[in-house]
């Protein structure tokens, strides 16, 4: 019997895929596109685009297709085989990533490729061979024999310290739970909070409370008990580290991993990690990005300082890292009038998703579509067929929306399907949007925060991105070979949309009455938008600056991480953080996703989606010229143009960061 995971014919066959399939469907694909790789290299001198990069781009898609659903449910399915199995497959598939990477004759026949391309050929094209020969050389293709294999192993290396520091993370926030046995304590919390702490208790007449985001997030925000909000803010704030349980403390696979990444910069020529990070960024160097943080930093530490101080005077009291959320929910109500969970009750799931649906139809012309029937890999999860308005298919995608055991914290999308077109051989895209909400009630009802739609519609900016491209080659469609500092566009641009009665009107129904959201209650929540703005926006700098500086300034073993955090703190931080707190023990951004010396990325794309969104308010938030722009300027073209002149290209001049300004309440200087 075929593999299932081999067979790419059709959406993943999720239910017949196991664990142990993933080694033998791996080394089979690996061991047939080497040979695949030879005859290429061996049968033609002289290679052409068409004679090499073509099938290349075919073997990438294939490869692509097989591993995503590995990496998928090992994030999903909480399932220590499908852990065991993606920890077995990385050391594997980060070698054969490398040797590809690394292949001098591969390299060579690129840049004859490079030379031939002439007057016809396209800037996907172009694009796809200059990006190639900057990977080349970012792998060390022309290093020394040793070196070249010190290389290849820190690759292996990091893939598997990283995995390991997200293990972590994830079995630490899994482990903990606190049990209540007063339930005056929970005062604050919602109904529907407070029954899901019942159910999931093991004693009758108690309440146990887990560490998963939406539970977090609700004592954090919500908690009248301040001391449950301070036990629960050490919980998270000293995740995986020498705070807590000794079996998941990332101290050392943290400075592992910094070792690793500056060995790595070094090898190929680069003074330190940020160096290399930036070689696939719109930024230049280490000082524009450090400059362009401490420049927005100063435009809203002020406005972050009235804020704090607005909120001691409410409680009446300095407050503390684990009163912020709560003070500020506070704030909204006494000052707007306006609740979260009053919100909430506004905003059935499903409602939310159909008034989504119909933001995607106004702006791009988009019908979105649930197809039954579909393999997957929780009952949960539902598909979505996606057409354009001429009733062509456009792709589609998987949506896991809601919190359970096992499963990563956090939302993402990623990648099941690429666009492909080479020759007859045509994949639509199609993608997995993951969040974290509350599950459904015993009536199969899920209602969400304001704030929780604000993260759907961001990750559905992240998914039509990738379906929306019409790049037909994989390595550049879509999110790929997208600048990582300006793949957030598309997301935060779309969070603009969340505050919008005309569309929240069409999210919402009320729990009892089904009415929508009133106009009054929007214009309260819409008051309140700026109310702590100055506050998030320095935590997202202070998150920024560390990481930057960390990749900058590491100097090797013994390197105080901690003190370099406290340094950033005194910098730029109004919020003062207990010795104890952990931040870093648990930054998978950094530590083991894609963001290492790129965190900076989710402010400069927020400028970008503000200044872009800037051009929508100028002409109607739902102009079909403006859409049509922005979806053929930036949603469209994937890594085939430089990102900068395709900003330009829809926008008429370069960012500024002003509209970010003008957008968080903060005057612009």
């Amino acid at each position: 019997m075929t593999n299932p995971l081999l067979d790419t014919s059709s959406l993943p066959r999720f239910g017949d895929i196991d664990p142990d399939q993933v080694m033998p469907a791996l080394n089979e694909l690996l061991t047939a596109h080497r040979q695949t790789l030879n005859h290429l290299l061996g049968d033609d001198e002289d290679p052409s685009f068409d004679s090499l990069v073509v099938p290349l781009e075919a073997m990438g898609h294939q490869l692509s297709r097989v591993w995503s659903p590995v990496s998928h449910l090992q994030g999903v399915k909480g399932s220590p085989e499908w852990r065991a199995a993606y920890e077995e497959a990385l050391p594997v598939l980060t070698e054969y990533g490398t040797e590809m990477s690394q292949n001098e004759q591969l390299q060579q026949a690129f840049v004859r490729v490079d030379e031939k391309l002439g007057p016809t050929a396209n800037s996907a094209q172009r694009s796809m061979v200059q990006h190639a020969l900057r990977d080349f050389r970012l792998a060390g293709v022309d290093l020394e024999p040793d070196a070249k294999a010190r290389f290849k192993e820190i690759m292996q290396k990091l893939a598997a310290v990283q995995s390991t520091f997200s293990n972590n993370v994830q079995d630490a926030s899994d482990t903990w739970s606190l049990t209540i046995t007063d339930e005056a304590e929970l005062a604050g919390l919602s109904e529907q909070m407070i029954e899901r702490a019942r159910t999931q208790a093991d004693e009758p007449g108690t309440w146990k409370l887990t560490l998963d985001f939406p539970t977090y997030h609700a004592v954090m925000t919500h908690a009248d008990h301040r001391p449950l909000r301070q036990t629960f803010y050490k919980a998270w704030s000293t995740r995986a580290s020498d705070q807590g349980d000794s079996e998941y403390d990332n101290s050392d696979n943290i400075q592992t991993i910094l070792k690793l990444r500056a060995e790595k910069a070094k090898i190929v020529g680069f003074n330190n990690y940020a160096e290399y990070s930036l070689a696939r960024k719109m930024a230049d160097t280490p000082g524009q990005v450090i400059e362009f943080l401490r420049h927005l930093a100063e435009s809203c530490k002020e406005a972050a300082q009235r804020e704090l101080d607005e909120l001691s005077a409410q409680a009446g009291e300095p407050v503390a890292a684990w009163d912020v959320s709560y003070q500020l929910e506070q704030l909204k109500q006494n000052r707007f009038a306006v609740s979260n969970e009053a919100l909430r009750s506004y905003f059935p799931v499903d409602k939310v998703i159909d008034g989504l649906f119909d933001l995607a139809s106004r702006l791009y012309g988009l019908t979105l579509t649930r197809r039954e029937g579909v393999d997957t890999w929780h009952d949960d999860v539902l598909f979505y067929d996606v057409s354009d308005d001429g009733g062509n298919p456009v792709g589609g995608f998987y949506a896991d929306l809601f919190a359970r055991s096992g499963k990563r914290t956090g939302a993402w999308i990623d990648e099941c399907v690429c666009r492909k077109r080479l020759g007859d051989d045509e994949s639509l895209p199609v993608g997995y949007l993951v969040c974290n909400f509350t599950p459904r009630d015993a009536q199969g009802r899920s209602f969400l925060t304001h704030e929780e739609i604000v993260t759907l519609f961001h990750e559905f900016g992240h998914m039509l991105h990738h379906l929306l491209t019409t790049i037909d080659y994989p390595s550049i469609s879509g999110i790929n070979g997208v600048p990582w500092d300006a793949v957030e566009l598309p997301s935060q641009f779309m969070e603009n949309f969340a505050w919008s009665y005309d569309v929240l009107e069409r999210c919402s129904a009320h729990r009892e009455s089904s009415e929508s959201l009133p106009r009054d209650m929007f214009k309260r929540l819409d008051d309140s938008r700026h109310a702590g703005a100055a506050l998030a926006m320095l935590r997202q700098i202070e998150f920024a600056l560390f990481d930057f500086r960390l990749h900058t300034e590491f100097k090797g073993d013994g390197f105080d991480v901690l003190a370099l955090l406290d340094d950033v703190r005194d910098e730029v931080a109004v919020v003062t953080h207990p010795e104890y707190n952990r931040l870093p023990h648990a930054f998978s951004h950094i530590f083991a996703g894609g963001y290492a010396a790129g965190y900076y990325s989710y402010k400069w794309a927020e400028v970008l989606a503000a200044d872009a969104f800037a051009a929508f308010e100028e002409a109607g938030i739902f102009d079909e010229q403006t859409a049509a722009r922005f979806r053929k300027e930036i949603l469209e073209i994937g890594g085939s143009r430089d990102f900068m002149e395709a900003y330009v290209a829809f926008r008429g001049r370069e960012p500024s960061i002003d509209a970010l300004l003008r957008q968080s309440g903060i005057e612009v200087k």
